[in-house]
């Protein structure tokens, strides 16, 4: 069976997309409200005059009825307190449902089950009818806020990491899609790597290893606000039944190769977000979690690197990665003064950058790691996995091909064997 999929012009393939706007009494909602610039992409086509490509991959993946869900859901609440209720439920139902399908135990939609994209853009939808929601009932900005981080938090597995009992506990995190300004089509093997990993047994030496995931946005705003800390630190305290054995976070990295990278840096070099937003800084501090004092300029890795390297997975090659780039003392921010090599930071530096960058994936690995050390976590491995970038079809108007789909396929299940590797070393 050929597994392409083709954005065609036509009024019957619009008649759908359309259809999932219009749910709900038009009074429930002021559709001029502002929406973030990331959920301002929904309306995007594949070029100029298309079809609308977000709309068509939530229908490929079987999600329509999930966006009418709480688009219609939101009409019919009465209080706040319903708000919070429903928008937990269906933020958990569209990130469960996600999951099983990602992992073939239900059959939805056209597209293939390795396919973050469905989830990605049903979950915007949603919080674009949340900012858009006009309720019957009075709501604070503030409420509006702690409604968005309910459903977000439910609809990226951050609610529902707790593990069973008697397990060796892994917690992974991965990403949405990002640079959609340049390419609406793209897929994060790392958001679909957690997709095949959340809830995910299996027995090594004897004991039995559980792992959860959660999907990190690839917003500044959403880390300023403390969801990295949020989805790991219940799992990095110390009297916590919940506390993890291992935590790693996981990203888009360079094409064929999984890098393990040693080095994450206090910095952000403020390259655009989801929501075209950046500046440069140091990395700031986490609302409600505690921090390090003095903040480490660079955490170092304490993932089994070397067993990881040694599992032998495949397709690509995996390292560990030693680079960092940092300002010799007293010279931050001058680009003339930016120092990079392999030799590990040197005493009086400031951080310019892990091996992986100075975006927000060096920040997952960084935040995660400066919580573990504030909860004294000394013991429980940590870091950050960087994973092959994906190759899209060259036909702007195919969502998906055999060699995409093939491509990403064999990324995610190598990273799904990394994860297994360090957890059996750990």
């Amino acid at each position: 069976m050929r597994l392409v999929t083709v954005i065609a012009v036509s009024a019957a393939l619009l008649a759908v997309p359309q259809a999932a706007t219009a749910a709900g009494p038009a009074e429930c909602y002021d559709r001029t409200a502002p929406v973030t610039y990331e959920e301002s992409r929904i309306e995007t086509p594949a070029l100029p005059g298309g079809t609308r490509v977000p709309y068509e991959l939530v229908e490929a993946g079987g999600f329509t009825p999930y966006a009418r869900a709480v688009t219609g859901a939101l009409c019919r609440i009465r209080s706040v307190a319903d708000a919070q209720r429903v928008l937990r439920r269906e933020g958990d139902r569209l990130w469960r449902t996600a999951v099983l399908r990602a992992q073939g135990k239900v059959h939805l939609g056209t597209i293939e089950r390795y396919d973050d994209r469905p989830l990605y853009w049903t979950r915007l939808m949603g919080t674009r009818d949340l900012r858009q929601w006009q309720p019957a009932f009075p709501l604070t900005e503030a409420q509006r806020g702690e409604l968005l981080r309910t459903y977000e938090y439910a609809a990226r597995g951050i609610s529902s990491t707790d593990f069973g009992p008697g397990v060796r506990r892994v917690l992974v995190s991965g990403f949405d899609p990002y640079q959609l300004n340049g390419e609406i089509r793209r897929s994060n093997p790392s958001g679909a790597s957690a997709l095949q990993l959340d809830g995910l047994r299996f027995t090594v030496a004897g004991s039995r290893v559980q792992v959860q995931a959660v999907a990190l946005p690839v917003t500044w705003s959403g880390f300023d606000a403390g969801i990295v800390e949020d989805a790991f630190g219940p799992h990095l305290t110390a009297r916590s039944r919940q506390r993890a054995d291992l935590i790693m976070t996981i990203s888009q990295g360079n094409r064929g190769v999984m890098n393990i990278e040693q080095w994450a840096g206090a910095w952000r070099g403020g390259s655009p977000d989801n929501n075209d937003e950046g500046e440069p800084e140091p990395v700031p501090p986490a609302p409600r979690w505690p921090q390090p004092e003095p903040q480490p300029e660079f955490i170092e890795t304490t993932l089994p690197w070397a067993a990881m390297v040694a599992a032998g997975t495949g397709p690509w090659p995996t390292a560990l990665n030693p680079r960092l780039c940092e300002w010799p003392a007293g010279t931050r921010p001058d680009p003339a003064a930016v120092r990079c090599h392999n030799d590990g930071s040197t005493p009086g530096s400031q951080a310019q950058s892990g091996g992986g960058g100075s975006y927000l994936s060096n920040e997952s690995m960084y935040r995660s790691n400066r919580l573990r050390l504030a909860l004294g976590a000394t013991d429980l491995p940590g870091g950050h996995l960087h994973i092959s970038a994906l190759v899209y079809p060259a036909d702007p108007l195919v969502i998906i091909d055999e060699a995409f789909s093939a491509d990403r396929r064999a990324t995610v299940d190598q990273t799904v064997e990394l994860v297994k590797a360090a957890s059996s070393a750990a």
